[in-house]
């Protein structure tokens, strides 16, 4: 597809128009195109009322959430049919698309790799964290909790193998210690921090 030539790796944010006609070239099946939708949805919910907070907070672009929130499961059509994790697989379209920002959204958006307490603390979060919070927050297109999500996930992915069991339940630990410095932030609870 891409031959020996160079790909420019620094495209500016792709557009909605852009991402949604990427989801079509990708041929993202309508299930998934809604949940992402939804997680486009509460990741700009998530960012709006970070940035209502009355303390300074550093805070990524909406554009950069929003696209990285839709093309979050860019990949995930084809690893239903031809297998493969469809984070990586996603994080590889993506940047050989040349939207390198949105590559790392897609590549930690199923596991937080690079997650440090300290940066929430002083106000610091990155786009794949509101991507990575918000995706655990949609339940196919239904906005749900975290242990409804997390019960989802366990019975759907955990193979009731307990050292896989132990690897999801870890992954969530970060993702409700991060929604617990999200509500901090912002200053209201869970429950309302992913509705307008």
């Amino acid at each position: 597809m891409l031959g020996d030539l160079p790909v420019d790796r620094t495209r500016p944010i792709p557009t909605i128009g852009v991402c949604l006609q990427l989801m079509e070239e990708y041929n993202m099946l309508p299930n998934i195109r809604e949940h992402s939708l939804v997680v486009a949805r509460v990741a700009g919910t998530v960012l709006d009322k970070l940035s209502r907070s009355t303390e300074p907070l550093v805070l990524p672009k909406k554009e950069l959430v929003i696209a990285g929130a839709l093309l979050h499961d860019i990949a995930k059509t084809g690893c239903l049919k031809d297998g493969g994790d469809h984070a990586e697989i996603g994080w590889q379209i993506c940047f050989d698309l040349g939207y390198g920002e949105i590559a790392e959204i897609v590549r930690e958006h199923v596991r937080l790799f690079s997650y440090t307490e300290d940066d929430y603390q002083r106000g610091i979060f990155p786009a794949k964290e509101i991507v990575f919070y918000a995706d655990k927050r949609v339940l196919h297109n239904q906005i749900v909790d975290l242990p409804t999500r997390l019960e989802y996930i366990l019975e759907k992915y955990g193979n009731n193998d307990i050292d896989r069991h132990r690897i999801i339940n870890r992954n969530f630990q970060k993702c409700r210690n991060l929604e617990e410095w999200l509500c901090k932030k912002a200053g209201c609870a869970s429950e309302y921090l992913v509705y307008e």
